[in-house]
């Protein structure tokens, strides 16, 4: 028997320089992942999470799909600046796009393209990164954090603090995970969360992982 031509890829997606559509604060952008099919339709796969007042965002959550070898999967990756909370995109503001297959982003590992409009022009200078690596360790890893005594950081009440996790790649530091903001506190407990040991180190546990704790502003 014929050994199945197929494996999952977990993709990673951030942007530089995205334009900003809002008044008085910078836009809330997200990604939209759409899959072309045999009939030339585009049909939603994921989306990543919102991340608010950030033209550079780097997404947390991963899109993971089957990459079969001997089929042309055709991608777009749409960004959008969410300023309400309905799933009809019609009603936020388009910010690029990028379309590509996935043999292409496979092959490459990582690859840095221009953020295009529907007319192919480009949107200033605005990028977006995807890097891709094969799934092959379904091992997770549960965490519990909580802080005492966190600094600071705001002038009225108390600061907002969040963590980020990030794994190092050869090109530098990749977001692996955040999590929630819990509000006004300098010794936050946050919700118990796990990540896939693949997003956190590639399966290497001797690998170094950075966090960051941050201040929601």
């Amino acid at each position: 028997m014929a050994a199945r031509c197929v494996s999952r890829v977990e993709l990673t997606v951030s942007c530089e320089n995205l334009q900003n559509r809002d008044l008085g604060s910078k836009s809330d952008p997200l990604c939209v992942l759409q899959e072309g099919s045999p009939g030339g339709q585009w049909c939603e796969v994921d989306r990543t999470e919102r991340v608010q007042n950030c033209l550079s965002p780097q997404f947390a959550k991963k899109f993971v799909i089957d990459y079969h070898f001997e089929i042309v999967q055709k991608l777009n990756f749409g960004i959008y600046d969410i300023d309400n909370g309905t799933m009809d995109l019609s009603d936020d503001d388009f910010l690029g796009e990028l379309e590509c297959t996935l043999g292409q982003i496979v092959s490459s590992r990582r690859q840095t393209r221009p953020l295009l409009l529907k007319d192919k022009r480009p949107v200033g200078e605005a990028t977006i990164t995807i890097s891709a690596q094969e799934i092959k360790d379904n091992r997770v890893v549960s965490f519990e954090v909580e802080a005492r005594k966190l600094d600071n950081k705001d002038f009225f009440g108390k600061s907002d603090p969040f963590l980020e996790f990030y794994r190092q790649t050869e090109s530098g530091w990749e977001l692996a995970h955040r999590t929630e903001v819990i509000e006004n506190s300098l010794d936050p407990v946050w919700r118990p969360f796990r990540i896939p040991l693949q997003s956190l180190c590639g399966c290497n546990e001797e690998q170094t992982v950075k966090v960051h704790f941050i201040d929601w502003v």
